[in-house]
């Protein structure tokens, strides 16, 4: 058997080296020279290092395995000791939003009613499975509007660049879901499976993240750089040519085709073969996101910056969805005596401001900024933006088409490992991407 990967972001690099320690060919494509996808690591001359991807990783069980297979375990940098503090944004001003189940009950930051709400939803009865229910409307049923506002709203801004009355539960938080349909109750759920215990270890890597993928990359034997993938080609023995920018492979026929590229770049590639998948995968949601990094000398800061950072509720009319306190998570960052906010402007809820330009988006995040940390400051003293066009794929109702028909097509040879498909955090991709060699590999 032989595989062809298409697309060299660390769902398609894992697929390779799994796939390369079964002992099965395979040819990884990338269109890019350097691998790695959204996994970005910035070194300015200035003496910052800036992520333009995720900015730190949860260490899951296959991540670690990952590192260590990699021998780049003395290369973790574990988060400061504050970064277990998030922050939200209410009444124009940041508290410190509770971290475990018990302290949303004893922590000053909800209402009494919305305790209460709380616990209340111990004792609701669970609904009927509805496969087209959000991640709001979950929520609001359960507890009530107050922690969908200040709870669940920041989050998914922040973090998945989303709208939570447009994401769905059971894609977006299924372990979520599936606790209310086991034990009746969310709460109870997580007391009894300890989902409720702590947050996992937050690291990243001496240098940045995309030493991750620029090592694991280096180990592969059949990764080709600067091959963009331009067609598909199905063989009378039912088998795939790939034909990239760098000719058609010498008409060489894969038993399998693993899709690892936004569903944005398959589409057109699965479009004549397969119309209706990609017109599925055509269908899916990128919203657009700009990362602003924004420097000040830390005596012009009046907030102390104990935290991972703060995220910004819809309700609260932000020009941001928040800020990660980078200085404070990743001290060796910035020079000595500075501190660096990573600011995300857009994402589903804010698309009209990440659409402005470079120059009224750095000076909206100066100005917001300034108003709720203290900044005496009147200009940064640094400031860098990167924007993705297309961020994060959306878990709503446009995805169940795109995951029902790539289902469909393994049948056909063709397989999807990417972070629409499960899950977008980086250990989502890894386990996910797991999953897919083992089943191409029998395992």
């Amino acid at each position: 058997m032989t595989i062809a990967i298409l697309g060299g972001g660390i769902s398609g690099l894992v697929v390779a080296w799994q796939l390369q320690k079964a002992g099965v060919a395979y040819d990884l494509f990338e269109a890019e020279t350097t691998p790695g996808g959204c996994l970005r690591s910035v070194s300015h001359p200035d003496g910052y290092l800036v992520e333009t991807g995720p900015n730190s990783l949860q260490l899951s069980d296959e991540l670690l395995e990952l590192i260590t297979e990699l021998g780049l375990v003395d290369e973790i940098q574990d988060a400061a000791a504050v970064s277990k503090n998030r922050y939200v944004l209410r009444n124009g001003r940041y508290q410190q939003l509770p971290s475990t189940p018990p302290a949303l009950l004893t922590n000053g930051f909800f209402s009494w009613k919305a305790k209460f709400n709380i616990l209340r939803e111990l004792r609701r009865p669970a609904a009927p499975l509805n496969p087209t229910e959000t991640v709001d409307a979950f929520f609001r049923r359960r507890f009530g509007p107050e922690i969908v506002d200040y709870a669940v709203n920041p989050f998914i801004s922040g973090i998945y660049a989303g709208d939570p009355a447009q994401l769905l539960i059971h894609k977006t938080f299924s372990k979520v879901a599936a606790l209310e349909q086991q034990y009746g109750s969310v709460l109870r759920g997580l007391a009894k499976t300890g989902g409720g215990a702590g947050r996992r270890r937050i690291i990243s890597l001496q240098g940045g993240i995309q030493k991750l993928t620029d090592t694991l990359a280096a180990k592969l034997t059949h990764h080709h750089v600067r091959q963009r993938v331009l067609a598909l080609h199905r063989t009378t023995k039912g088998g795939y040519q790939v034909q990239t920018s760098a000719g058609s492979n010498g008409g060489f026929s894969y038993d399998a085709v693993v899709l690892a590229l936004p569903t944005f770049a398959a589409a057109p590639l699965l479009a004549p073969l397969f119309p209706e998948a990609a017109a599925a995968l055509a269908a899916v949601h990128y919203p657009p996101m700009a990362a602003v990094y924004t420097a000040y000398r830390r005596e012009d800061v009046g907030h102390p910056l104990d935290g991972f950072g703060a995220l910004h509720p819809k309700v609260e009319q932000p020009y941001a969805a928040g800020s990660i306190w980078t200085s404070s998570i990743f001290p060796n960052r910035v020079p000595d005596g500075q501190v660096l906010f990573t600011t995300f402007v857009g994402g589903a809820q804010y698309e009209a401001n990440a659409q402005q330009s470079e120059t009224a988006q750095k000076a909206a995040v100066h100005e917001e900024l300034s108003r709720f940390y203290d900044i005496k400051a009147a200009q940064p003293l640094w400031q860098y933006r990167y924007l993705w066009d297309k961020a994060i794929p959306q878990y709503d109702q446009r995805i169940m088409a795109a995951h029902t028909t790539t289902d469909a097509l393994q049948a056909q040879g063709i397989w999807s490992a990417a972070n629409w498909r499960g899950g977008v955090g980086v250990p989502d991709c890894i386990r996910h991407a797991r999953h897919v060699a083992d089943q191409l590999t029998g395992k």
